[in-house]
């Protein structure tokens, strides 16, 4: 059985050890906490949408998430030139198809996206049957999540609805994600041991917070402090 708490200490040890640069287009109510907990788990984040910049910073950085939370026109082109730049230099690059089951639009437009092989795919239930069937590697967030790859899966049962209740946390999971795979050649493995960090660092932050208020700060003190010896004694993980 494959260790996955050592496989995700290991994987925290090289993303703290090189601090790897990772673009978030993500949308407009998820920047500051995206930002955060990428600085605590140890990645160095940039969020700027601006489509005359984006080229530049996709090609000095290490991994892209493409969030379609809150879309415009303008977020349209600025994601177009940077999965084309990430595809130009072999970049491993995450969606997070935000909403994409209540907008034809918006679904049309992630369908396009999917065409360009997605290294990973965060979202819920609703927009995965809306998606439907892909090949790219599935995490499907729940009361217990699943990331897919055929007939290849693994469940995490270490959420917590607080998590829920915080503006952002999923998108920001997704940077969380996007941030492994940026360190580790296998995106199975990445989107496991990133979600595996969040999910237990929730767990974590559920056990000293009074409410949504509280969690997210020592959400972020269990993300930065996050070690081998907590994923081991907590991780609740199948496959």
């Amino acid at each position: 059985m494959t260790d996955w708490p050592s496989r995700t200490a290991a994987a925290l040890e090289k993303i703290r050890k090189f601090r790897p640069r990772v673009h978030c287009l993500t949308n407009a109510v998820a920047p500051e906490l995206t930002a955060n907990m990428l600085l605590a788990i140890g990645a160095q984040p940039s969020v700027t949408w601006n489509h005359t910049e984006i080229a530049d910073f996709i090609a000095s950085s290490q991994a892209l998430l493409v969030n379609l939370g809150t879309l415009t026109e303008d977020r349209k082109k600025s994601i177009d030139i940077a999965v084309n730049e990430a595809a130009r230099v072999g970049m491993p690059w995450v969606l997070d198809p935000v909403k994409v089951h209540r907008s034809p639009r918006r679904l049309d437009f992630a369908h396009n996206l999917l065409a360009q092989e997605p290294s990973i795919i965060r979202c819920n239930a609703d927009e995965a049957a809306a998606l439907g069937e892909t090949p790219a590697i599935k995490v499907i967030t729940g009361a217990i999540d699943r990331i897919e790859q055929g007939d290849c899966v693994v469940e995490i049962a270490n959420g917590n609805p607080l998590m829920d209740r915080v503006t952002a946390m999923g998108c920001a999971g997704s940077a969380v994600i996007t941030t492994f795979a940026a360190v580790l050649d296998d995106p199975f493995e990445a989107a496991v041991c990133g979600l595996l960090a969040v999910n237990v660092a929730g767990d974590i932050a559920a056990s000293r917070a009074e409410g949504p208020g509280s969690f997210k700060p020592q959400f972020l003190d269990a993300l930065f402090n996050l070690d081998a010896r907590t994923l081991a004694a907590r991780a609740k993980v199948t496959a």
